[in-house]
């Protein structure tokens, strides 16, 4: 029986089947009862006191007091609905069937019906709210019925998925989506909508494009560009069409900032590129220029002091065993902003010498994000263009004293026969290993007399590492003296030679140990610097190597007030005692105040306080954790290194570091 019931008669019934909800279906039923009435009637069981049991339409009811909420239904609105006198068994099974057999709506059926309603004079706006939905939705819907008719009557008809549909929208030129549904039905594999849409938008960029952020999108819409926007695009994922056009305007503002670079800078010229960095033909005909990390300011090395001493700070809290959680946390994250401020002081742009810099260029580049960047690398012409005609290279062959004879060869011919020569050569040097090894040490040795307008014979370099602090020297420590007298003792009379052929003649005449010590001081001096500890500084390899030699670390270095002690928070300093000495050392020192205790820490580790034996021969032998090498303790069945074990004729003259150190 059909009967209308006011909405606060009309309750909950217990056996309704419907649990769970969705509050944006919810939000969107709301909106279509305001707007429409309601089109489905209620089914309803009598309850006691006059009340009636929502057995089907719970999701309608609270829809409905939400709106006696708002004052948009009166409380006692009148409600149609169909009541059932049947048993509590059959009113769960009609409130099964009601929910049970229904059947969504299309979405090429919704996308026709709204756009008749924007036809018929709605707007996008209006539709949204008398439905319930938000705007996007209702502008992908009709963005739907504008696909290619096959397109459209494919989703129709259920051959497509909804996602297809939407990347076939990418695009709104019917033609390329008529196009590109041929070729994919035709296809042998199942079509997905990234493929798809790689398909229809072949020919554009997104508006992520590093080129679209240069531009900016109001100057490319100016310059008449077009943009066709996906289904639920924002201006990252939209695709620019005119990729031509595009391309254009973006190297017209290169241009415009590499011009204005170029005159800031004092530089020849800016080359600017659209790719992210400098490729092979851009700088073909180009060498490198020296050039050196720009020195810190007083300001700058005054805010490192700063950040140095806050870092200590912030260290002694982690240290700290008390510490409470929120202090550490806090302090990690001060640890963190610190080294980040440190990395961006240090990384400093390179600086060229002033009388190179009138005749120097560099590379603007296009970063990821649309900015252009300079890449911190001074070029300049390695020799003259040929005049314009000139179709050959003019060569002079002949001995010293003979008739020269001049030959007009191309320059294809020239590069082609150059390789040929190389290639030559390389065999007979890769066949020579002590030839090669001559050769190597001497280009690395001889870079710093090489004349950078000269053409190298060779790729090989080894450029010193530029270090995380410049100008620091250690000139009392024992390690840095050695090394600096090891340079000293090396032989430099090649160095006298006129040419780099002379020097290479010369530096082969020395003799196999003069050799070998360059050999080792070229590679040496290119290590770069690390520490045995989490993060940037620790370089896994170089502990490696400490090992396998067997460095003592405790011979070469030793903490002191200077150069440890006074730069550690108190209780770094104890727990070193406590590594030598247990609690008994560590406790006499407790109530010494910071300085005292630092010069009183170096006695002890130089093995000049009184103390007992044991304790002194530890406090020389330790060092901090940072400082020692990683011990890696030799593989099952691999023989162990030892000096004793030298081969027969081996030189044993010359003395290790570690002999040195003894």
């Amino acid at each position: 029986m059909i009967k209308s019931i006011p909405l606060n008669k009309l309750v909950q019934s217990p056996r309704n089947v419907r649990r769970h909800s969705d509050p944006a279906a919810d939000a969107e039923l709301k909106a279509s009862i305001a707007a429409h009435g309601l089109l489905q009637n209620l089914i309803v069981k009598p309850a006691a006191k006059g009340r009636f049991e929502v057995e089907a339409g719970e999701r309608r009811r609270r829809a409905m007091l939400a709106l006696a909420d708002e004052k948009i239904l009166a409380r006692d609105h009148e409600v149609t609905c169909l009541v059932l006198e049947d048993s509590a068994e059959a009113a769960v099974e009609t409130s099964l069937a009601e929910n049970f057999h229904r059947l969504a709506m299309n979405p090429a059926d919704e996308a026709q019906a709204f756009a008749a309603l924007v036809a018929g004079g709605a707007t996008v706006e209006d539709v949204a709210r008398r439905f319930g939905l938000t705007v996007r939705f209702v502008e992908g819907r009709l963005r739907l019925a504008t696909l290619a008719p096959v397109v459209f009557e494919a989703l129709a008809s259920g051959q497509i998925t909804l996602d297809i549909a939407k990347a076939f929208g990418a695009t709104s030129d019917q033609e390329i989506q008529a196009r590109v549904f041929e070729q994919v039905s035709s296809a042998y594999y199942a079509p997905n909508p990234d493929s798809i849409r790689r398909m229809v938008l072949s020919g554009t960029v997104r508006g992520s494009d590093p080129r679209a952020r240069l531009v900016g999108r109001d100057a490319y819409i100016a310059a008449g560009g077009r943009i066709e926007r996906e289904l639920f695009d924002d201006d990252d994922s939209e695709s620019w069409v005119d990729v031509a056009l595009l391309e254009s305007l973006a190297a017209a503002k290169m241009e415009e900032h590499a011009k204005a670079l170029a005159a800031e800078q004092g530089l020849a010229w800016v080359k600017p590129t659209l790719d992210p960095y400098a490729s092979h033909d851009l700088v073909e005909g180009l060498v490198r220029l020296p050039a050196e990390p720009a020195p810190l300011t007083e300001a700058e090395l005054a805010r490192l002091d700063k950040l140095d001493a806050s870092y200590d700070e912030h260290a002694a809290i982690l240290e700290d065993e008390e510490s409470a959680e929120e202090a550490m946390a806090a302090a990690e994250a001060a640890i963190e902003a610190i080294e980040r401020e440190c990395q961006e002081i240090r990384a400093r742009p390179p600086v060229i010498a002033p009388e190179l810099k009138a005749e120097a260029g560099m590379i603007l580049v296009l970063s990821r994000d649309g900015t252009p960047v300079l890449q911190p690398v001074f070029y300049g012409e390695r020799q003259a263009e040929p005049a314009e005609g000139d179709s050959g290279i003019e060569v002079v062959a002949g001995e010293e004293g003979s008739d020269k004879r001049r030959t007009t060869l191309s320059k294809r011919l020239v590069d082609e026969l150059a390789m040929q020569r190389r290639d030559v050569l390389a065999l007979h040097v890769a066949s020579d290993p002590g030839l090669a090894l001559d050769i190597m040490v001497f280009t690395l040795a001889d870079a710093d007399t090489h004349d950078w307008r000269a053409r190298a014979a060779t790729t090989l370099r080894a450029p010193l590492p530029a270090g995380p602090i410049i100008g620091f020297e250690a000139k009392d420590a024992p390690a840095s003296s050695a090394l600096a007298e090891l340079r000293s003792n090396l032989d430099e009379s090649w160095r006298a030679g006129e040419d780099a052929t002379c020097r290479f003649d010369l530096f082969r005449a020395l003799s196999d140990d003069s050799r070998a010590a360059w050999l080792g001081y070229v590679v040496a001096r290119s290590l770069e610097a690390s520490l045995n500890m989490a993060g940037e500084r620790q370089l896994p390899f170089q502990d490696h190597l400490g090992s396998l030699i067997g460095i003592d670390m405790a011979q070469w270095w030793r903490p002191t007030a200077a150069n440890y002690f006074d730069r550690v928070s108190k209780q770094v300093i104890l727990d070193a005692l406590t590594d030598v000495g247990g609690l008994e050392l560590s406790s006499r020192f407790a109530a010494v105040k910071k300085g005292d205790l630092a010069m009183s820490a170096e006695r002890v580790f130089a093995g000049t306080y009184i103390t007992e034996v044991e304790v002194r021969e530890k406090a020389l032998s330790w060092v901090p954790e940072a400082m020692r090498f990683a011990s890696a303790a030799p593989e099952a069945g691999e023989p162990k290194i030892d000096a004793t074990d030298a081969e027969p004729g081996v030189d044993t003259e010359h003395q290790s570091p570690r002999e040195l150190a003894a």
